[in-house]
């Protein structure tokens, strides 16, 4: 059976609410409600989120229609990026490529990605460890950590080029038997499944 990881879509930005605090937008929240209508979420026995509003926005659209409570995961926000504060765009870019670039250093007080990678890989065994592997479970997080947790479920090395496409809204998935990648970022709204 399988286990995935969301992200969550498009955010509205502001730079005067801090991130972790930030919700969907309109195109977010369409995006996850036609997720929320496809084949593998009406599957879904478990969900679990990161307490970061839009992740938990996220969350519940997904869990609406199957009428599962979502489970609050502590330890699975995104890579700590407060020292920095809002970043625009462009400058965001950057900082990400620097991070993971350089997973063993801090940019500018960041949380560093292996440390990141560390907590976001603890927090998911613990849930698997205690899961019944023949029910299919979503984790509902964050794109730079999930690039973290999918390098080290697929046993590669930190590196951008693992990261998702398209800025959010996408998913993995692993197998629960053995927890391989089985399937490469796809738009969650998009994905067609797992395939035995």
């Amino acid at each position: 059976m399988f286990g995935i990881y969301v992200t969550h879509p498009q955010v509205r930005i502001d730079p005067d609410v801090p991130v972790p605090c930030w919700g969907l937008s309109e195109l977010g929240t369409a995006r996850s409600e036609m997720a929320a209508r496809c084949g593998w979420a009406r599957q879904l026995t478990r969900i679990l989120s990161s307490d970061e509003t839009k992740a938990l926005e996220t969350a519940v659209i997904l869990a609406r229609p199957v009428g599962i409570d979502i489970e609050v995961l502590e330890h699975a926000g995104e890579n700590d990026r407060s020292a920095t504060g809002f970043l625009a765009p462009d400058e965001f870019e950057k900082a990400a490529d620097w991070f993971f670039a350089n997973p063993d250093q801090s940019f500018h007080g960041w949380e560093r990605a292996v440390d990141a990678q560390a907590r976001i890989v603890s927090t998911v065994s613990s849930v698997l460890d205690r899961h019944d592997p023949s029910r299919p479970i979503a984790f509902v997080g964050h794109g730079g950590v999930g690039t973290l947790l999918k390098c080290h479920l697929a046993g590669l090395p930190i590196a951008r080029s693992h990261d998702q496409p398209g800025g959010g809204g996408n998913l993995f998935a692993f197998a629960l038997a053995d927890r391989s990648l089985a399937c490469d970022w796809r738009p969650f709204e998009l994905w067609q499944g797992w395939q035995q």
